[in-house]
């Protein structure tokens, strides 16, 4: 069985497919690397023999969790690189090793989908925007704060400002203007990321008129999912390109 790992800044985004058929056998999230080796040996009937990785942490923190796991379970790990061209795909980036591994490999999964020129939008921790041109060319793109930094900066910075996550999943049932705090500040971070995607979905018009696709990914894709009714919300986006990365024979 093979392990997909996507190391983010703030969690570990796991699933294990069969050797044979890809097919999904389990997946799940974590918060650290003992909660990973716990979940996999919590699962049932895992026999694994290969791992491919994608990690945005330290060059330490990645060696650590890669170290842990082949002792864990005796397992060779392969990690995604950063890269000029792969694919067909052309990164766009002055200095293409600073672009994020995980936009990287966003950006291969969406532009193997959809075959033609494509807007890629990833809702985590912050939230990005990628153009792939018909050719494969990564014509740049965006980074500003996701959902969980907004809220964070506004009730770090302001004091009256505390809510707990509970309140805030209730409050973002409806739009409607905020009638206390915890309304106030989740639907107006909310309507901040769907004027993003609007503002995206302008400049590819302008781009490519109406012949584009759009992928949204990320775990708050759900929140403005609407806003481009043509968008395929592809939660593992980033593995469909981490599997292009790293072939296992």
């Amino acid at each position: 069985m093979i392990l997909e790992l996507d190391c983010g800044n703030s969690f570990i985004k796991w699933r294990v497919l069969s050797d044979e058929s890809g097919a999904l056998v389990a997946e799940g999230v974590v918060d650290s690397d003992e909660a990973l080796v716990a979940s996999l040996r919590s699962a049932d009937k895992l026999s694994l023999a290969k791992c491919r990785l994608v990690s945005v942490r330290t060059e330490e923190e990645t060696n650590l969790l890669i170290g842990f796991l082949r002792r864990e379970f005796g397992i060779s790990v392969v990690r995604a690189t950063p890269a000029r061209e792969m694919s067909g795909v052309k990164n766009g980036y002055d200095d293409y090793e600073r672009l994020g591994l995980d936009r990287w490999l966003a950006m291969l999964g969406g532009f193997h989908l959809a075959n033609g020129p494509c807007v890629v939008l990833d809702f985590g921790t912050a939230v990005t925007a990628d153009f792939i041109a018909a050719d494969g060319e990564h014509l740049g793109g965006f980074i500003c704060p996701g959902m969980p930094l907004m809220r964070n900066q506004l009730r770090t910075h302001t004091r009256k400002i505390r809510y707990g996550d509970l309140a805030a999943e209730r409050a973002l049932t409806s739009r409607a203007p905020g009638r206390n705090t915890v309304e106030a500040v989740e639907r107006g971070c909310s309507l901040m990321l769907r004027g993003f995607v609007l503002t995206q979905l302008e400049m590819a018009r302008s781009y490519w008129g109406e012949s584009f696709s759009i992928f949204v990914t990320g775990g708050d894709a759900e929140l403005v999912s609407d806003v481009a009714p043509g968008a395929r919300v592809v939660s593992d986006l980033v593995f469909v390109g981490l599997a292009m990365a790293c072939p296992l024979s």
